[in-house]
């Protein structure tokens, strides 16, 4: 079980990091039409605030995880990255004018460079790997503890 200390810097670290994902999320909503797929900016503005605010509820409930500090140091990071490079692929689509390949429905026809795509591609199928991982390295944290059981 991490030390108390380590806890509380993973749950600031998770929060303040929230809650930056969330400001520039707003700033990008701001400018949602000045984008070449507006559309897609709006996703990514969504996309900013919503996971802005899972990684500030992930902090609040990160007290009550329980994992090795490896484990949680790992998770704390899988979050952060997971929720940072999905937010980063639709705001590169947004102002490349790409991601049809991946995006269609907020895309559209729009297709840029072979490089922007697979760009966008290995952000988006990355982060779902990490936000994965990282929900399970949560669920197994969360569960309940019988006295005398080592924590994971």
């Amino acid at each position: 079980m991490p030390s108390p200390s380590t806890a509380e810097r993973q749950a600031h670290r998770l929060i303040q990091i929230g809650l930056i994902l969330f400001l520039f999320a707003l700033l990008v909503g701001l400018a949602v039409p000045r984008f070449g797929i507006p559309r897609l900016a709006l996703s990514a503005h969504l996309l900013g605030v919503l996971q802005g605010t899972f990684l500030v509820l992930a902090g609040r409930l990160w007290p009550k995880v329980r994992l090795r500090p490896a484990a949680g140091w790992s998770a704390v990071w899988l979050l952060v990255y997971g929720c940072l490079a999905a937010w980063a692929a639709n705001l590169l689509g947004a102002l490349w004018r790409a991601g049809g390949t991946l995006l269609p429905m907020a895309a559209g026809p729009a297709h840029g460079t072979p490089a922007q795509e697979a760009i966008i591609a290995i952000g988006l199928r990355s982060s779902a790997v990490c936000l994965i991982a990282a929900l399970l390295l949560l669920i197994w944290g969360t569960r309940r503890v019988v006295a005398g059981e080592p924590a994971a």
